[in-house]
């Protein structure tokens, strides 16, 4: 009887508890003064003040602790919000910008709070105030700033389903706010190289760089082993750049030799240039980028770096097109050794024609492939040439189809032909054969755009430094090479086997045991594993594109005002 009277006392207990702290929940004002502030969308002091597009999350995690405070309490703040403020000010680390956050009117208003014991209000504001920057930071730092069709990508969104108000929530619980705002940027290997190159190239902008003195008169370049008078200048920026090793001979007076020409060299490697050593003006227009420039590529890689979706283990093929390059991992986790890696042609700048940045799945390999001529290329391209030369077609292996597959195929022009053509009654395509566009392979993804990778025939235009010549499909260097790492799992297709389907003339479709995720991205900055950075042009002027979405998303922000009052 008296375990039972001792266990109806603790059960009264907590119940009495419970209710009192309830009851001291409900007579807290600072708790309606929050509730308040959510329902008002805006916290006026702010730098970016309404938080409409967060309040879901704003009040959620208030919502999950009875609406009390999160970061301080009467006359002095958590020690969590000393981290929140440290996170926050690093955001620059990531590429991210420190007056976004409004870091230095955040830790004002913390310092204030330990001085004033009475003001409900004043500890919402600053309370609402820092949880709402950390749920934007958390946001921004996981999915980016701005959607990524905003800047031409069609990607889906970082964000779609990540909830920041739940991350903040079990950080604070679990008192590891550090290590969890750590975990929600992009894990990848070349996202931590970048960070490592912003902060180099952020120190380097702010060192003044010897200026290049001119070629000399009446020279449009300099070539190994002439004189040139800005031999010691050019040498000094090179081996800040990286480029002049600290190992190397010194540099002769005066005249354009030795390590500085291997230097240039690297250079050129690096900035997406003819690497022949020579000093041109290609060569000194790159040399001539202000530093703050070369930063702020960085930001903007590192921003569509946070726009890649979380992807499947397994293994994984990635184009980055400004770069002309493929890669070929053996899986996410191993992306800084790729198994594979080969030159790439792509689509070219024109808007119509470009390589489209998206992820897509490939599902199969075609050998000997038939080659279905695109309307576009149909329409502006082949018809005026079909019009005027009837021996077209058999003299590039095409042939054209029509709705019936029992009918065989049309090998000759006629007005009948081109009028079922330009109807769309009809198709052209290309058949197996040493003359096919496609080589002798096509890797099949799927997808509304109609791009795919494959070979091609035109094998010379593998040794051009710039690479944009396509329709938009990639053409890639080694096909064979990309068919045997994704077909690696089926050792029944040897190497002999391919080159035999290859070469046979007949189309052949082998489904992959497994999708592979293929990534088409664009970035006009990467870093090898040895740190060293690769700036690229801007092919496509995506650079340009999102940093005017970054720039109206900040002017939007700031022109936003806070609703009074009701």
């Amino acid at each position: 009887m008296r375990a039972c009277a001792l266990i109806g006392w603790l059960a009264g207990a907590l119940v009495l508890a419970a209710a009192t702290l309830a009851n001291a929940a409900a007579a807290d004002p600072t708790r309606d003064a929050i509730r308040a502030l959510i329902v008002r969308d805006g916290v006026p002091e702010l730098q970016r003040p309404v938080f409409a597009d967060y309040r879901r999350a704003l009040e959620g995690f208030y919502a999950a602790r009875g609406f009390l405070p999160a970061w301080f309490t009467a006359g002095r703040a958590l020690p969590e919000a000393a981290v929140a403020l440290d996170e926050l000010a690093a955001a620059p680390a990531h590429g991210l910008i420190a007056a976004d956050y409004d870091v230095d009117g955040l830790r004002r208003e913390a310092e204030a709070i330990a001085g004033d014991h009475r003001s409900a209000q004043r500890l919402a504001r600053a309370d609402v105030a820092l949880s709402l920057t950390l749920l934007r930071y958390v946001s921004e730092l996981h999915g980016g700033r701005v959607p990524p069709r905003t800047a031409g990508f069609f990607l889906a969104s970082g964000n779609s389903e990540f909830d920041p108000g739940a991350v903040l929530a079990q950080a604070l619980a679990e008192h590891r706010l550090r290590e969890a705002i750590a975990a929600v940027a992009p894990s990848f290997v070349v996202y931590g190289r970048l960070q490592a190159a912003l902060a180099r190239y952020r120190e380097l902008a702010n060192r003044p760089l010897p200026a290049l003195p001119p070629l000399p008169r009446g020279t449009t370049k300099v070539e190994p082993g002439q004189p040139y008078a800005g031999a010691a200048a050019l040498a000094t920026r090179l081996a800040l750049l990286g480029d002049l090793p600290s190992t190397a001979a010194p540099v002769s007076a005066g005249v354009y030799d030795g390590a500085l020409v291997d230097a240039v060299r690297a250079f050129q490697r690096r900035h997406g240039l003819a690497q022949d050593g020579v000093v041109g003006k290609n060569t000194l227009a790159q040399l001539d980028v202000p530093l703050v420039q070369r930063v702020r590529q960085i930001e903007l890689a590192m921003e569509r770096l946070r726009w890649v979706p979380h992807l499947p283990p397994g293994p994984l093929i990635a184009v980055n097109i400004p770069s002309y390059t493929l890669r070929a991992f053996d899986g996410v986790a191993a992306e800084s050794t790729p198994a594979l890696t080969m030159a790439v042609i792509v689509g070219r700048a024109t808007a119509a024609l470009q390589t489209p940045v998206f992820i897509g799945e490939m599902r199969s390999i075609e050998f000997s492939p038939y080659w279905n001529v695109p309307p576009s290329i149909l329409e502006k391209e082949l018809m005026p040439i079909l019009a005027r030369d009837p021996d077209y077609l058999a003299r590039e292996d095409m042939e054209i189809v029509g709705p019936d597959r029992d009918a065989p195929p049309r090998t000759r022009i006629d007005a009948a032909a081109l009028a079922a053509l330009r109807d769309g009654t009809a198709r052209l395509r290309q058949r197996p054969g040493p003359k096919n566009a496609l080589g002798g392979i096509k890797f099949v993804l799927p997808n509304t755009m109609n791009v795919y990778l494959h070979g091609t025939p035109q094998r010379e235009l593998f040794q051009r430094t710039r690479r944009d010549f396509s329709h938009g499909c990639i053409r890639v260097a080694d096909p064979l090479a990309l068919a045997q790492f994704v077909l690696r799992d089926r050792p029944e297709w040897t190497v002999d086997r391919m080159e035999g389907a290859m070469a046979a003339n007949t189309l052949r479709s082998v489904p992959l045991p497994h999708p592979v995720p293929v990534v088409l991205f664009y970035t006009t900055v990467t870093v090898d594993a040895d740190g060293r950075a690769q700036f690229l042009p801007d092919v496509y002027g995506f650079d340009r594109k999102l940093d005017a979405a970054l720039a109206r998303r900040a002017a939007s922000a700031a022109a936003r005002t806070v609703p009074a009052p009701s």
